[in-house]
C-alpha cells in the first residue's frame, strides 16, 4: 500500500533532506562497499563478523536513502513568501507569553519531519501550533490536549 501523505516541509528543511540524501549516495554508500570489499577480502563469509557488519550497515544505508527520497517526494514545502503578517502559519516565527507563568516562548512551526525542540522548532501536530495556527498577534487561547490546559497570548509573528 503507498501512502499518498503529504510531508510538510519548509526550504531549510527540503534542502536538508536533499544534502542528507546526496551524501547517503555519494559518500556513504561508497564507503559501505569499501566495507565490503575489505571484509570479503579476509575469506570465509560464514563466519566474517566484519562481512556481517558491513551488510548490515548496507541495509541500514539503502533504508535511509528510500526513506529520504520517499520524503522528498512527498514534500510539501511552504511558501514563507505568501506569508501574511501577523496570521500564524507553518513556518511563522511566533512568540507566545504563557499567562500561568507569565514568560515568553518564541518558536518556529514547522512540519513533522523538521520539529526538533532543542531548536525551538515545534511541529504543527504539537498541542501548541495546532492550538495557535490561523491567529493573530493579541489573540488569546487555552492549549489543550496536554496534560494541564494553559492560556498564552500571541504577542508576535514573523
Amino acid at each position: 500500500m503507498i501512502d499518498k501523505t503529504e510531508i510538510i516541509l519548509t526550504a531549510e528543511g527540503l534542502e536538508d533532506l536533499k544534502k542528507e540524501l546526496d551524501h547517503l549516495i555519494n559518500v556513504t554508500r561508497k564507503d559501505v562497499i569499501k566495507e565490503l570489499v575489505e571484509a570479503r577480502a579476509q575469506g570465509d563469509l560464514s563466519e566474517n563478523a566484519d562481512y556481517d557488519a558491513a551488510r548490515n550497515r548496507q541495509a541500514e544505508v539503502e533504508a535511509r536513502i528510500k526513506e529520504v527520497e520517499n520524503m522528498i517526494s512527498k514534500a510539501k514545502v511552504i511558501d514563507s513568501s505568501k506569508k501574511s503578517v501577523g496570521d500564524v502559519k507553518i513556518g511563522s516565527l511566533v512568540t507566545v507569553k504563557n499567562l500561568k507563568t507569565n514568560k515568553e516562548l518564541e518558536f518556529k512551526i514547522v512540519g513533522a519531519i523538521e520539529a526538533d525542540p532543542f531548536k525551538n522548532m515545534i511541529s504543527n501536530e504539537s498541542p501548541l501550533a495546532k492550538s495557535i495556527l490561523g491567529l493573530s498577534i493579541g489573540d488569546t487561547v487555552e492549549v489543550r490536549e496536554v496534560r494541564e490546559p494553559y492560556k498564552i497570548t500571541i504577542k508576535a509573528v514573523k
